[in-house]
């Protein structure tokens, strides 16, 4: 676990995970908090912050879960069996 939040706080995945987080929060809160911006009612400032760092963390941790098993960090080693498929060793 800690080798991916390592990996969420790269400079890349935190850049990506920033702009997920901007297109993805404006249209949530577009959605859950369109009347009240309309009408010029009150809006839940907790739920807007909400609608952006709910995507970022999924962004960051999806991409950082997606490089560690790209590049195989922090995995166990694995062997392959007597019809070529791999498997983890036990």
């Amino acid at each position: 676990m800690s080798e991916v939040l390592r990996l969420a706080f790269s400079p890349a995945i935190v850049r990506n995970a920033l702009r997920v987080a901007l297109v993805v929060g404006t249209i949530l809160n577009l959605i859950n908090q369109g009347g009240p911006l309309i009408t010029g009612e009150q809006v839940s400032w907790f739920h807007v912050v909400l609608n952006y760092f709910v995507p970022y963390c999924v962004s960051s941790y999806s991409a950082a879960s997606n490089e560690r098993a790209r590049t195989g960090t922090g995995q166990s080693p694995r062997k392959t069996d007597q019809r070529g498929q791999s498997r983890l060793k036990n």
